[in-house]
């Protein structure tokens, strides 16, 4: 009898912790995006505002330590350039493409968010002559779980993800793009378009 008693209790902790295995898996696919990183599943904790919304309010921090919010920026188009790190090879890039192509843009201003610290984004302006852009950081707000950018497994879990979002002079978003894999630049050409 207490063999019997035993298998039935084994039995039921396995079937638990099984369905919150499940649990876990469905809840990412129901709130958060897929997205890759060297081919393989990652997840972000939820998914970008969508196209037609009016966006929510923020807090960042610029490279001078001072709150900067998204207020600041009204009457303008804004480019989210959104991104895991300025230190790697790809984040850098968007930052010195849309740095380029902000110098020819009107009335439009880019932001490029990440959680790198406010001196890591001066240091890295510094050494790359960009002064078209406003560096943003996420390190002390919930930016990225706001608009569902934050990674929430993998290697790079608690960084954002590559996305960007194109906000009109109303606040509306009129362009957004969840980059596919982390890898990837985005789509800058679509990005530039929603402004014009």
């Amino acid at each position: 009898m207490t063999s019997v008693k035993k298998s039935s209790s084994t039995v039921k902790i396995l079937f638990l912790a099984l369905l919150g295995i499940f649990i876990t898996a469905s809840s990412f696919a129901q709130t958060g995006t897929a997205i890759t990183m060297g081919g393989n599943t990652i997840h972000t904790v939820g998914k970008l505002p969508a196209v037609g919304t009016e966006v929510k309010n923020l807090n960042l921090t610029g490279v001078d330590l001072k709150d900067k919010s998204l207020s600041e920026y009204k009457g303008k188009y804004i480019i989210m350039n959104i991104f895991p790190s300025v230190n790697t090879g790809v984040c850098s890039k968007s930052v010195r493409k849309f740095n380029e192509d902000a110098a020819s843009l009107k009335n439009t201003t880019v932001l490029c968010i990440s959680k790198d610290l406010p001196f890591a984004q001066k240091a890295f302006c510094g050494a790359e002559g960009i002064n078209n852009v406003v560096m943003l950081s996420d390190f002390r707000t919930d930016f990225g779980t706001a608009y569902g950018v934050q990674i929430a497994d993998g290697p790079m879990k608690g960084l954002l993800s590559r996305a960007v979002i194109v906000i009109n002079p109303e606040g509306k978003i009129v362009y957004e793009q969840q980059v596919p894999e982390i890898g990837q630049e985005p789509d800058y050409t679509a990005a530039i378009a929603a402004i014009k």
